[in-house]
């Protein structure tokens, strides 16, 4: 785990514990033995299904709108589709999953995970290791637009989606239309208020519905399929190249329509924390490409039977009497296809949070078993305010369609260009072959960018706004953090050169127990230099307490304390904690009572730091917009007290001036 500062300004974590679920004090490590690579625990079928309810539900749910819209820029004023133009789309949707997500994601990118965890910040990490002094290299600010421009369709993503599902009660019954705003939203405030419960536990929820849908996909494709074999030809992509070169003037309509069938495939690497890859992969080859596959053509074996279905292809593949069961059905599916970007958004906030990118939050851990699940209930409640804005604001799917493609497109563009960069550095794979394989994806995903950036006036601005003020927030903290971090270690002194100032400064040691909470384990923290020159005492016995979190779901308390006696009455305490284990400081200190340190029996006063920050009159090192994000997110960050669970009346906060 990566250095942190006081408690202060700029202080990043993952979720530092030292208290057990099962008690205060236990001795026994109750962590589950791992089960192959990263921190996802439990059978192969438990975890395949709960990847089905988490992962898969936004690609899983393309089938809904996808082929609709991208017929739809073929045949506009009203033509209907020739057969020409359904296997030349059926193609391009076919060799689009194929090549992006069963090759280029599934195949080569969810190889590339930091510790099990997955998304474009983790893939920044493995390229570009956090260091606090830096501040926005260009691969880091690529990998912060990535991010970005993720958030804002974990936005759009529960509005598009839920919303096309309601819609199918028009379908039904043309008199229904009145009540798809109300139960759209009604359905989201129930998704978001769920969230708290864990992907585990909703993957448990979700992964059956999810399993049925699948079915469903491949079922009423296959039936479709039997009745038109010659559907079969899509698989020959000269049935594509023959729709673009004999249709040029729409061919970046249909490529940008074509994107919507592999909207999720980002969602993939975002939440391989939660399940793992092996999971991901069984579940993609197993349920999930088959069934997408069978569906579109069944979609567009549909088609070549009866063009004038082009008004809504899904939908009618299914009987009369099957329409609202159906109806019902996609309504469940499109929540599940929300959950796997929220899902992507809490993994995505702990990384930005670890590579200094976002300022401490609340995160709390959902499952004994696997490190990747959390909660972070500020950035819930946030993406659920922007998505209900969203669905007011737009209140159709179709005019959503324009907004939804851009920032994933975007984002897969940037994971081609890092990803290449840990094929070369850290696989050390040749690089002619690495260059013409990574070249031809990004050829791909530029192509599939540009057809989306067609859509920009239309509606495609709105992901491209949400992304770049979260791309100046986080480019904000990490200037901000960097330099702060800079300015404390300029007051920081080695411990031989504190204790003589402590000789010639200290004129009374006050009888009990002093406790620095700090992150700086080789010297002194600027928050006790400021105490001992500003206030000239210090108490009979000084603990220097800094906690090093791992990756493990608890350390037992055999292994979780280092206790060592610098002499004059200092003691400097090693706390190495699980992400299983509540932070509780005052537990730590009953744990070194009873390993000899009597002292720690006593009244305890703990000290952290809390730095005001000035900005400097003279040569600023933050510009007035930077300045007013940094500070502002400074203040409202998750405070060090709060975080450390320390009683309020036994907390001493060592204020200075820092001028940035």
């Amino acid at each position: 785990m990566r250095s942190q500062q006081d408690g202060g300004a700029g202080m990043t974590q993952a979720e530092p514990v030292v208290k057990d679920e099962g008690g205060p004090d236990s001795l026994q490590d109750h962590s589950p033995q791992e089960h192959g690579h990263g921190h996802v625990h439990g059978s192969r079928a438990a975890l395949m299904l709960g990847a089905l309810g988490v992962v898969f539900g936004d690609i899983g749910t393309s089938p809904l709108y996808a082929m609709q819209t991208a017929l739809g820029a073929v045949t506009h004023h009203g033509r209907l589709p020739s057969e020409g133009d359904v296997l030349g789309v059926v193609s391009l949707i076919i060799w689009a999953l194929i090549l992006i997500v069963a090759v280029k994601y599934v195949a080569l990118v969810l190889r590339a995970d930091n510790d099990g965890e997955g998304g474009i910040l983790s893939l920044l990490s493995l390229v570009h290791p956090p260091n606090a002094r830096e501040m926005v290299p260009m691969v880091v600010f690529l990998g912060i637009c990535g991010a970005a421009l993720l958030f804002g369709d974990g936005a759009i993503t529960p509005a598009i989606s839920v919303l096309s599902a309601m819609e199918g009660l028009v379908v039904a019954d043309s008199h229904l239309g009145a009540f798809v705003l109300p139960l759209t939203i009604a359905v989201l405030v129930a998704l978001f208020a769920i969230q708290h419960r864990g992907t585990g536990a909703i993957g448990r929820l979700f992964g059956p519905i999810m399993a049925l849908w699948f079915a469903m996909l491949a079922a009423v494709g296959l039936f479709h399929v039997v009745q038109r074999p010659d559907i079969l030809m899509a698989f020959n992509p000269l049935s594509a190249e023959h729709l673009l070169v004999h249709a040029p003037g729409v061919a970046f309509a249909v490529f940008g329509a074509v994107f919507l069938a592999l909207t999720g495939a980002e969602a993939l690497y975002a939440d391989m924390g939660h399940f793992g890859a092996g999971a991901i992969r069984r579940a993609w080859f197993v349920v999930v490409f088959p069934a997408l596959i069978l569906n579109y053509l069944g979609q567009g074996a549909l088609l070549l039977d009866r063009p004038e279905a082009v008004d809504n292809p899904f939908y009618r593949l299914a009987p009369d009497w099957a329409l609202v069961p159906l109806v019902i059905l996609a309504t469940m599916a499109t929540v599940i296809a929300s959950q796997a970007l929220i899902s992507g958004v809490f993994s995505m906030t702990r990384q930005a949070i670890t590579l200094r990118l976002l300022p401490r939050m609340s995160i709390s851990p959902t499952s004994r078993k696997s490190y990747g699940q959390i909660y972070v209930g500020v950035v819930n409640w946030l993406l659920m305010l922007a998505t209900l804005m969203i669905v007011l604001g737009f209140r159709h799917s179709e005019a959503l369609a324009a907004a939804y493609g851009i920032a994933v497109s975007a984002t897969m563009l940037i994971t081609t260009i890092l990803l290449r960069r840990v094929m070369r550095e850290l696989w050390d794979w040749p690089a002619i072959p690495t260059n013409l394989m990574m070249g031809f994806f990004a050829a791909v995903d530029l192509a599939f960018l540009v057809a989306n950036s067609t859509k920009l006036l239309e509606g495609g601005w709105l992901p491209l706004a949400i992304g770049g003020f979260i791309a100046f927030l986080m480019v904000a903290w990490r200037k901000g953090s960097a330099i702060v971090q800079i300015k404390l270690s300029e007051g920081g002194t080695s411990f031989t050169e504190f204790m003589e100032r402590v000789e010639e400064t200290v004129v009374h040691r006050l009888p009990g127990t002093a406790v620095f909470v700090t992150r700086t384990a080789d010297r002194v923290s600027p928050m006790l230099v400021h105490h001992v020159t500003h206030n000239r005492v210090l108490h009979e016995h000084v603990i220097l307490l800094t906690l090093v979190p791992t990756k493990r779901p608890r350390v037992p308390a055999a292994e979780r304390l280092a206790v060592e006696q610098l002499g004059n009455g200092f003691w400097r305490v090693t706390v190495r904690i699980g992400f299983m284990q509540k932070p509780d400081v005052p537990t730590v200190m009953r744990g070194l009572a009873r390993l000899g340190l009597a002292f720690c029996r006593e009244e305890v006063t703990y000290y952290i730091s809390h730095e005001r920050l000035i900005r400097a009159e003279r040569n600023p090192a933050l510009s007035g917009p930077v300045w007013t994000a940094y500070h502002l997110m400074q203040r409202l960050g998750l405070r060090a007290s709060d975080y450390f669970h320390l009683p309020p009346d036994q907390v001493m906060e060592v204020g200075f001036r820092l001028e940035v």
